[in-house]
């Protein structure tokens, strides 16, 4: 049996690498995980609905570059403010988009950026006040030519 050299075994395991990339369906994040997510975020803890707003669009023609903008309602006083905010996504490959992080001398919890959408899906933001309570909404965005996997 002929063994391998250095050079054909990283071809081949490059080409194997390759190969998975394509692999349907493995590149895409689960419901299942981002819930486990949202479980981490809130240590297992109820989110109630409301306090927060999440604009994005409803159809995004280009899930490359979708626009997103949260803002939750809060004093933001040294007693009661937002600590963080967290962004996940339903069916992208990684499911934690990105998580913003405030204290009362933010002023406000507003934050605004764009993220890539694989597919229709749905986004969830999850708030966590001072107090420990934490708030929840959801949006649902189609997206018509696929951002992470196509």
């Amino acid at each position: 049996m002929k063994s391998l050299t250095r050079r054909e075994a990283i071809t081949l395991g490059s080409a194997a690498g390759g190969v998975l990339m394509f692999v349907p369906g493995s590149a895409f994040a689960k419901v299942e995980d981002a819930m486990a997510v949202m479980m981490k975020f809130t240590g297992g803890k109820k989110a109630s609905d409301g306090k927060i707003t999440l604009e994005m669009p409803e159809i995004a023609e280009n899930g490359n570059t979708v626009p997103l903008s949260i803002s939750v309602e809060s004093p933001m006083t040294a007693d009661n403010y937002v600590k963080r905010v967290i962004i996940i996504s339903e069916g992208n490959p990684r499911p934690e988009v990105v998580t913003f992080n405030f204290t009362h001398r933010s002023g406000v919890a507003e934050a605004s950026t764009r993220m890539r959408l694989a597919k229709t899906q749905n986004v969830v933001a999850v708030a966590e006040m001072s107090d420990g309570s934490l708030h929840m909404t959801k949006r649902q965005v189609k997206v018509t030519i696929g951002g992470c996997g196509g």
